[in-house]
């Protein structure tokens, strides 16, 4: 999972795409990236680490131009390599740069038919620069100088053509314009804002609204499925729908787990939903422990969960503790690559608050359980804390299968769930009890009357059913090879270079000295 933002100003971008990029800084924690455009050249930064790490002053001034792009990256493969943070860029046509959120299922495919066909070479492992090299070899084949709007589109359709699972685009033609669109399911999230000002109308398409609105942007809408915007080099925008026959599925894990508490996502609340979810968590507990359920305290495991954790205790009419103060400075355990790694952040990451627990049952809420070694650390914590039990409920279903559009949920075995009952979890992670959340209940959390047009999500990670074609056990058994850990850290054995702020001609790129 990553986060995308893309502007066109009438000013100078730079710092409005770093506050954006700290705005979704969730999504992404392993790299970042900025690259600009002014007067036909193209201005680039990009390295491993927090967005307030790869940028200092120095790269900020030489982020020139009124146009721009930017990335968080999550490493989807495990891999903290430095070349593969984006954006990236190819000379030809044009000089084109490209941001991705998600992932694409047929990358393999796609790779070979570059090489052989299409005569282009592709530098890293990135999914990312295979959907750039075919978007720009598309729009290669209209021929002209000067890219019209409806060429754009026609190469946007022939991506959707080509390129199978999730994605969310931001790409800048230098000197030609700004670039928006998404897959054809809807299942990763992109959405457009924009601003009148004094020299005229400025625009911003990211991953989440809150990029949007904590830039005084007004959020216009979220593009459908399958749709594409284009903001050409004089500020006049362009929409079109470039899929045949998009479908509005979008991942329902964003909603328990990714997008910040207050985005708002194809037009859905996620503070709302996860609201909902705690009600629906909560209805279950009264009616499998019944209303004896012998609950003291509910206690949230922050910070994705708290929305969720605070309503059910109302619900129930039990207290809500802190019982986990927060270490900010350590990253999310979940995006960390390498087990030994992950279960060593998590005391550095929590710390307990003895007295909320001593002496009480209490019930620990999580928005999920993945691997499962996060909960059982955490639930340890409680005991040695003086907890009598330590109940655990998860506001999301059982995850049993691996998640293929861009969230790097492991291998099927290093799911905890994956063949395993309640009762075995429970087992092993250590909990007195533990419940989950049902997936039509999650469902029904997420949905709401305002938005009609969604019913259906892509909820493949619950129940396994894949959203777009080509998704079989051969594609499983390959995906589980290059996710698990062992294959991640042969992964990350290598050397490489950062790209520092750049002056980038038609030609390539020269850097900064």
């Amino acid at each position: 999972m990553c986060g995308v933002v893309g502007i066109a100003a009438k000013s100078p971008v730079n710092q409005m795409l770093y506050d954006a990029l700290t705005m979704l800084q969730h999504r992404g924690q392993d790299a970042a990236g900025i690259i600009t455009c002014h007067d036909g050249r193209l201005y680039l930064r990009k390295d491993n680490g927090m967005v307030r790490d790869v940028f200092h002053t120095r790269h900020m001034r030489a982020l020139v131009g009124n146009f721009g792009i930017g990335h968080v990256r999550y490493p989807t493969a495990g891999s903290s390599s430095s070349a593969e943070a984006q954006p990236f860029y190819v000379n030809s046509p044009y000089g084109i740069s490209l941001a991705h959120n998600g992932n694409l299922t047929n990358a393999a495919d796609i790779h070979k038919d570059l090489f052989s066909a299409d005569l282009r070479h592709i530098n890293t492992d990135s999914d990312s620069e295979v959907l750039l090299n075919v978007f720009a070899h598309e729009l290669q084949k209209c021929g002209k100088v000067n890219p019209s709007e409806h060429d754009i589109f026609t190469a946007v359709a022939s991506v959707h053509e080509r390129c199978k699972g999730a994605y969310g685009v931001v790409a800048l033609i230098t000197g030609h314009g700004l670039v928006g669109f998404r897959d054809p399911n809807g299942i990763r999230p992109l959405v457009y804002g924009s601003r009148e000002t004094d020299t005229g109308m400025e625009y911003i398409i990211a991953s989440e609204s809150v990029a949007i609105t904590s830039l005084g942007f007004k959020v216009e809408r979220d593009l459908e499925p399958g749709e594409a915007m284009f903001v050409d080099s004089k500020g006049n925008l362009f929409l079109q729908q470039c899929a045949t026959a998009p479908l509005h599925r979008p991942c329902i894990f964003e909603y328990v787990y990714f997008a910040r508490p207050d985005a708002t996502l194809d037009g859905i609340s996620v503070y709302k939903a996860r609201l909902k979810m705690g009600k629906k968590l909560a209805h279950k507990i009264l009616k499998e422990w019944g209303k004896d359920h012998e609950i003291d305290v509910v206690i949230p495991i922050p910070d994705t969960s708290r929305t969720s954790a605070l309503e059910l205790a109302n619900y129930l009419g039990v207290k809500f503790r802190e019982g986990f103060m927060k270490n900010r400075y350590i990253g999310r355990t979940f995006i960390m690559p390498g087990q030994q790694q992950r279960k060593k952040s998590v005391r550095q990451k929590l710390n307990p608050v003895e007295l909320e627990f001593k002496d009480k049952n209490v019930l620990l809420v999580d928005d999920s359980i993945v691997r499962g070694t996060t909960c059982e650390e955490i639930i340890q914590m409680a005991r040695d804390s003086g907890a009598k039990q330590v109940f655990f409920a998860s506001a999301a279903p059982m995850i049993k299968f691996p998640n293929v559009y861009g969230i790097d949920m492991p291998a099927k075995s290093e799911l905890i769930a994956a063949d395993r009952t309640v009762e075995e979890v429970r087992q092993i992670i250590g909990a007195d009890r533990l419940i989950f959340q049902d997936l039509e209940d999650l469902k029904a959390a997420v949905r709401t009357k305002k938005i009609p047009k969604i019913t259906e999500f892509d909820c493949a990670v619950f129940d396994g059913h894949y959203v777009t074609e080509g998704i079989d056990a051969e594609y499983l058994k390959r995906l589980e090879q290059s996710r698990n850990d062992t294959a991640k850290k042969k992964k990350d054995g290598y050397i490489d270079v950062n790209v520092d702020a750049a002056s980038v001609d038609l030609t390539g790129i020269k850097e900064d000295a």
